[in-house]
């Protein structure tokens, strides 16, 4: 066990840098009372919750999620696209004139 134990320490990346943060009392005893629970140090219990949101945070920005309707109106968009509204020709013949001035 100890072995493992070692092993894993020297596999795992250095921390070189330092994050600080204020909490009120309250909170501190709330992050320390999970983190016992889960029979990690405070700073382990913060880093792993605070990896794991802004992992969960960039996959959630990263995918759009449709439902079964919204799925179908898109596809029918795609393949049955509506004919420009005389506005946005309008407004895509500026576009063109720009990038050729």
């Amino acid at each position: 066990m100890a072995r493992l134990a070692s092993a894993a320490k020297r596999s795992a990346p250095s921390r070189s840098e330092r994050l600080e943060a204020r909490v009120s009392p309250d909170q501190k005893d709330l992050f320390q009372r999970a983190a016992e629970l889960q029979g990690r140090t405070l700073t382990d219990f913060v880093i792993a919750s605070v990896h794991e949101a802004a992992v969960r945070t960039i996959e959630d920005m990263q995918s759009i999620e449709l439902s079964a309707r919204e799925s179908r109106a898109f596809a029918e968009a795609m393949l049955n696209p509506r004919e420009p509204t005389p506005r946005l020709r309008k407004a895509a013949q500026r576009y063109i004139e720009i990038l050729a001035s």
